[in-house]
């Protein structure tokens, strides 16, 4: 048998984020945490210091864990075909309320991007993209 655990993203502003995804997209938080370098360094292969904190977010049994750093790496947009996590899809009750939240909480809505009623993107505070669609998707599934 296997689960998937959590989804781990790195972020610049832990509060910042952490009000962004429960105000924005409805995760409530579960816990936080703190990690000495010498238990974390060499599993997440960062130079030190690291001073890494977390906070645990979920949404419908789905963990996001926000993770900050002494140092960041400067963010850059990945196009969607490059390897590696592209983006995370989130269904809403009202895409463009929940659009026009996210851009009140420092994330950005790319409107050229989507297909009104249908289908929307966004950024997170730190660029990371989230496609929106409306409940009645995950109910089709």
């Amino acid at each position: 048998m296997t689960v998937v655990n959590h989804v781990g993203l790195a972020v610049a502003d832990l509060a910042r984020s952490r009000r962004f995804y429960e105000e924005a997209l409805g995760f409530t938080f579960r816990n936080e945490a703190e990690f000495p370098d010498a238990a974390t360094r060499k599993l997440l292969d960062v130079a030190p210091p690291l001073n890494l904190r977390v906070v645990y977010l979920q949404r419908d049994g789905w963990v996001l864990e926000l993770m900050t750093y002494a140092s960041l790496t400067p963010r850059r947009d990945r196009p969607m075909n490059e390897p590696g996590l592209t983006h995370i899809s989130v269904c809403v009750d009202d895409v463009a309320a929940t659009c026009a939240r996210a851009a009140e909480l420092g994330g950005e809505h790319l409107p050229d991007r989507g297909f009104p009623g249908m289908v929307e993107m966004i950024r997170d505070p730190d660029g990371q993209l989230i496609e929106l669609l409306p409940m009645a998707y995950r109910d089709s599934l």
